[in-house]
């Protein structure tokens, strides 16, 4: 069995199955799909494996970082190409997923990673990062026809400033790859610091009690790093439920420990602590790396 390589990976699960998105394929976005988390298959997308390609909806090249979600019945992508962030839709987790208007949302300058999270009133916000003195992460609310953003609402919530953030010290810090969730009425946002390429490429998260902040960063930031699983350039993934509602986190590491390469996909599981707040722990014993059962690309 080979190991799948999609790097800023995304797990949806529908009716089911569990469907594998990520950084990988120069023309759109593949999309693999598994029963048990155990046993991969594809790529099995409607477009020659891809869930999205290139031509359906915005972008030429760079497709980075998808998300899935549902919402009225409808499947959307919301993904980073071009270095800008487009929505697309489709009637199925496995594509093709197209835009009726081909654009990307509004924005001054360059944003990526894109993170749609819909609020226990429906209420709907866009995560994001903008590409200014800096990865910087921001939000703002989002149209409830999905056509694009709220731009007066936009606001920075994070950016890397602490020493885990910044190893090298370098000009340009980066804070990437958001992930929202309630608990207990406060708002967890999860992020992955330093430059990809750096062994230290690392998830922490920081919380809020509203989805615009202020935000505070966990103190004992980062919970998963390559010292917690022994592989470097852990990072940028999303949370997903699985059986026994079992939470987990699939995100990417390197493909060696010489070597950033093919992005290798991964995951762990995922619990909280039952005080107030609760914490969120990543299991180290429960790291496994995600495996194609048989190759068809």
């Amino acid at each position: 069995m080979d190991t799948i390589c999609l790097a800023d990976p995304t797990v949806f699960k529908d009716n089911g199955m569990y469907y594998l998105y990520g950084t990988g394929s120069p023309d759109g976005f593949w999309v693999y799909q598994s029963v048990d988390l155990k046993n991969w298959s594809g790529p099995v997308g409607k477009r020659n494996g891809h869930a999205l390609l290139k031509g359906d909806s915005y972008g030429t090249k760079g497709f980075w970082a998808p998300q899935i979600f549902k919402q009225k019945g409808k499947y959307y992508m919301a993904y980073t190409a071009d270095e800008h962030i487009a929505i697309a839709e489709s009637d199925s987790p496995l594509g093709p997923f197209t835009q009726k208007v081909i654009k990307a949302i509004s924005g001054t300058g360059k944003q990526i990673d894109p993170y749609v999270f819909r609020d226990t009133d429906g209420s709907l916000y866009l995560y994001h990062v903008r590409l200014q003195e800096g990865n910087r992460i921001f939000v703002a609310r989002l149209k409830s026809d999905l056509s694009d953003i709220e731009e007066n609402t936009a606001k920075e919530c994070i950016s890397a400033e602490a020493p885990w953030e910044n190893t090298e010290k370098v000009k340009w810090p980066v804070a990437e790859g958001p992930t929202v969730m309630k608990r207990d009425g406060l708002y967890y946002l999860f992020y992955s610091a330093n430059d990809f390429r750096n062994i230290d490429y690392a998830v922490g998260y920081a919380t809020a009690s509203s989805p615009m902040g202020p935000w505070v960063k966990y103190e004992k930031n980062p919970i998963l790093n390559r010292a917690l699983i022994g592989q470097n350039g852990t990072g940028h993934g999303d949370f997903f439920t699985g059986n026994s509602n079992q939470l987990y986190y699939v995100f990417h590491t390197h493909h060696t420990n010489n070597s950033v390469g093919k992005r290798k996909t991964a995951i762990i599981k995922a619990t909280f602590t039952n005080g107030k707040p609760a914490v969120s722990i990543m299991d180290k014993n429960s790291f496994q790396f995600l495996e194609l059962k048989h190759a068809t690309k």
